[in-house]
């Protein structure tokens, strides 16, 4: 392989990295305000057809598995009419993404999630997530979405009214 299209590959891979990135980053930031404004057609988007999202550990009982796009959607879709949370946060760390080939993809990374919901109630929880993407139309997709609980701690309410410390100018 000459050296511009070694580079050319670099690229392409690289630039296949980071839409698989954006693909789970906008999934999480759609699933942290999910309600009943959420652009379901955009998130049914992000899922190939034939996808799988499934839950593993306590996460299976908790979760289940869901075939399809369709099914997908009606899935995160009941978390939103009444919306489940009164709030809800993904971070996700440790990213590990590895292009398997021009069309694929597979993708993980360590999720902490907080979360306060409608009842009150409020909980911290940990999944390891594995993703596989795939290019369809020259469009990333999540073919297959795995989450497996590490652990999950109730909490006390996350938004203290305390005052947030910052420097004194008057000293």
């Amino acid at each position: 392989m000459n050296e511009m299209a070694l580079l050319a590959r670099r690229v392409a891979l690289l630039e296949a990295e980071v839409a698989v990135r954006r693909v789970a980053m906008r999934y999480f930031r759609l699933c942290d305000t999910l309600g009943p404004e959420t652009p379901f057609d955009e998130l049914g988007d992000l899922f190939a057809a034939d996808a799988v999202w499934e839950g593993r550990g306590r996460y299976r009982k908790a979760f289940g598995r869901h075939e399809g796009r369709d099914a997908i959607v009606a899935m995160l879709a009941s978390y939103s009419n009444p919306p489940h949370f009164a709030l809800n946060a993904h971070y996700l760390s440790s990213e590990v993404i590895e292009v398997t080939g021009d069309d694929s993809a597979t993708a993980g990374w360590m999720m902490l999630q907080v979360s306060t919901y409608r009842d009150g109630r409020s909980d911290l929880r940990s999944a390891a997530l594995t993703l596989d993407f795939q290019r369809q139309d020259g469009v990333w997709r999540i073919a297959r979405f795995v989450t497996e609980n590490i652990f999950s701690r109730d909490v006390g309410p996350w938004n203290d009214e305390a005052p947030i410390s910052v420097p004194d100018a008057s000293e």
